[in-house]
């Protein structure tokens, strides 16, 4: 049986690709003889492909998946991989407790997030999910049992598992410790500021008072309002609601349109009227958690405004000594090639470090922007993207990306090689068959596989 699994940024040829098995059932090992191997798939919300194995078979986590026990003293979780984000808010959240750390959408499953040690608004604060984790279950082709990895008992796997994009065994069981909060509900500051300067002075005292913060920026504004935005910040209410339920989509994209409208004068014209939205100055109203946290999720299946081909996400960090000069030169290159971003964002990561092997925060600033994908000419768009990241000794997130080289990926993340001793070789993506199986090994890397 096949099934057209794509990832979300859909600028991946969308063709068949074979399932195995669940991750919660039968042992999907003995299919590995089919060439290409295996690759455990969460809920498919990855951009690029790291949740493809175009070459060989799918494990799908979601079939099954269930919580498996919620303390509501301590807030201690265990749940199945392949539960998702928002299943777990619905049932921790009546009980007072909440994400530590939750990415921009609810539908991500609990494994994807650990594989890819997701971050979010609050990484001053709490740092990575990885932090969070206490222990996960591992099954792998070359062990007889499943094994148990703490920070204790198999420190190599746990660390290597945490970001290690679903290379080093099928997840089972997770226990992830929650936070205390007194609602869902986020008490929002907006400051509306009208150039990157601004923000850049006031986005290290925004972490120092706020739980959570992110900047919106207006990727096509010029001159001296170059960089205009929204900084946005929240804290949990002291009184709100509890019930952890996200409301239904407002709207939902029936079709992809053959043509993206999220660029040219349209996306001009959307970039000035959010840009309006917020008054001058500074306001504080409470929302709830689904539009503070997950605003796209309030639009069903949005990724089809970008059109047949899909999108491109590029997500870099920088250090930040020398970010406000860095991002500038980001956000100018993208519109020197002709293509602005529709959704650009900019946060500040703090020095809290991921127990992760190849974690992508690390301290500095991160800048989010999005393209319809034009073919060869975002292409060289993203490859220019990289080059100014990497000059600049940051790194290009792997879980957002579907085209950077391997070179990128090494000078992003050096320690690769010490995850390729530790993946299970019976498992393989298309991200790193593209990356990694590009690469030499070094020496004592190759002696310890």
């Amino acid at each position: 049986m096949s099934e057209t699994y794509a990832s979300w940024g859909r600028a991946t040829p969308r063709v068949p690709r074979r399932p195995a098995t669940t991750g919660q059932s039968s042992d999907p090992f003995p299919l590995v003889r089919a060439a290409g191997g295996l690759l455990p798939r969460g809920n498919g919300r990855s951009y690029g492909d790291s949740c493809l194995n175009d070459a060989g078979l799918l494990v799908d986590h979601r079939a099954g998946a269930a919580i498996r026990s919620l303390d509501a003293e301590t807030g201690v979780l265990v749940a199945d991989a392949g539960v998702t984000l928002a299943e777990i808010t619905r049932a921790a959240a009546p009980l007072g407790w909440f994400l530590p750390v939750t990415p921009g959408t609810q539908f991500v499953t609990l494994g994807g997030a650990v594989a890819n040690d997701v971050h979010g608004k609050n990484h001053h604060r709490r740092g990575t999910l990885g932090r969070a984790v206490e222990a996960l279950t591992l099954r792998r082709s070359d062990r007889p049992q499943p094994l148990r990895c703490t920070r204790q008992t198999q420190p190599e796997l746990f660390a290597a598992t945490i970001g290690g994009m679903g290379l080093t065994g099928l997840m089972g069981e997770i226990t992830l410790r929650l936070m205390p909060v007194s609602s869902t509900a986020i008490l929002q500051t907006t400051t509306r500021f009208d150039r990157l300067d601004d923000y850049f002075a006031m986005a290290e005292e925004a972490d120092v008072r706020h739980e959570y913060a992110v900047a919106w920026i207006d990727s096509l504004a010029t001159g001296r309002r170059f960089g205009r935005g929204h900084l946005i910040a929240g804290d949990h209410a002291a009184c709100g609601d509890r019930e952890g339920i996200a409301r239904p989509p407002f709207a939902r994209i029936p079709f992809t349109p053959p043509v993206s409208p999220l660029k040219g004068l349209a996306l001009r014209a959307f970039n000035e009227g959010y840009f309006r939205k917020a008054k001058a100055g500074t306001e504080t109203h409470a929302v709830p958690f689904d539009g503070f946290f997950y605003p796209l999720d309030r639009i069903g299946a949005w990724n089809r405004l970008y059109g047949p081909r899909g999108l491109h996400q590029h997500q870099s960090v920088v250090p930040g000594e020398g970010a406000r000069d860095t991002v500038g030169a980001l956000m100018h290159c993208a519109r020197a090639h002709g293509q602005g971003s529709f959704l650009t964002v900019l946060k500040r990561f703090g020095d809290l470090r991921s127990p992760g092997l190849l974690s992508f925060p690390r301290p500095g600033y991160t800048l989010t922007l999005d393209f319809p994908n034009a073919g060869a000419r975002t292409l060289r768009l993203l490859d220019a993207l990289d080059a100014i990241t990497v000059d600049a000794g940051g790194a290009v997130n792997p879980y957002k990306d579907a085209r950077m080289s391997a070179e990128t990926f090494a000078q992003s993340f050096p320690n690769w090689a010490a995850l390729e001793r530790l993946r299970d070789p019976a498992l393989m993506s298309d991200f790193w068959r593209r990356t990694a199986g590009r690469l030499t090994l070094p020496a004592e890397a190759r002696a310890a596989a």
